[in-house]
């Protein structure tokens, strides 16, 4: 048994800040001696729950174009590329069932970000299987097995309820990053998760 403490990245794949957040949380955790747990969770129930039937950015469009500016401005911070999307939001519904199925994987963490960079830095269709199947290739993995898992009635149910207990813990977007029962959401509140789980 290990005393590390955790952090929980609650994530969605077409969710824009989350793409940050999912490039550096391994890091900026692992710096400070804190492991994470790879949370994927559907933002569509959520937003239903709210009235809403569409992406807030998409909403209200003065939310839209700022964010859109700020993602340009976080990402060349963070040196990672980016790339607006020609589609937003995009269906991460196939994505999110495989990262649930393979989530205690090794590379599963890296499969995550590969979508995200696949999403927001290449502008692919990540609910497309065949972009799913060469990017779980790329991991080394043979993309058939895994596919079938993550379609199984099992693995969708579990997903489903994985976003109920999001839900039900007062997540309300993404990235969500959770330590005991303290909620941070933002990637920008992700420092102050990780020092939070260090207390």
């Amino acid at each position: 048994m290990t005393d590390k403490p955790a952090l929980e990245f609650w994530f969605e794949f077409a969710s824009t800040y989350s793409y940050p957040a999912a490039m550096r949380v391994e890091e900026v955790a692992g710096a400070a001696g804190v492991s994470v747990v790879w949370r994927p969770f559907l933002l569509g129930p959520i937003f239903q729950s709210q009235g809403w039937d569409n992406s807030p950015f998409n909403i209200y469009p003065a939310k839209g174009a700022y964010m859109w500016r700020d993602m340009e401005r976080v990402c060349e911070a963070q040196a990672i590329p980016f790339q607006r999307p020609t589609a937003f939001p995009r269906n991460g519904l196939l994505a999110a069932r495989v990262s649930f199925a393979c989530a205690e994987e090794p590379w599963s963490p890296a499969f995550v970000r590969s979508v995200y960079a696949a999403n927001f830095a290449e502008d692919m269709d990540i609910s497309d299987m065949g972009v799913i199947g060469a990017l779980l290739a790329g991991q080394g993995q043979a993309p058939e097995p895994i596919l079938e898992v993550a379609q199984s009635p099992e693995n969708k149910e579990a997903l489903k309820n994985q976003t109920m207990q999001a839900k039900e813990n007062g997540l309300f977007g993404a990235p969500s990053f959770v330590v005991g029962e303290e909620l941070f959401w933002g990637n920008d509140r992700l420092e102050q998760a990780v020092e939070w789980a260090t207390r």
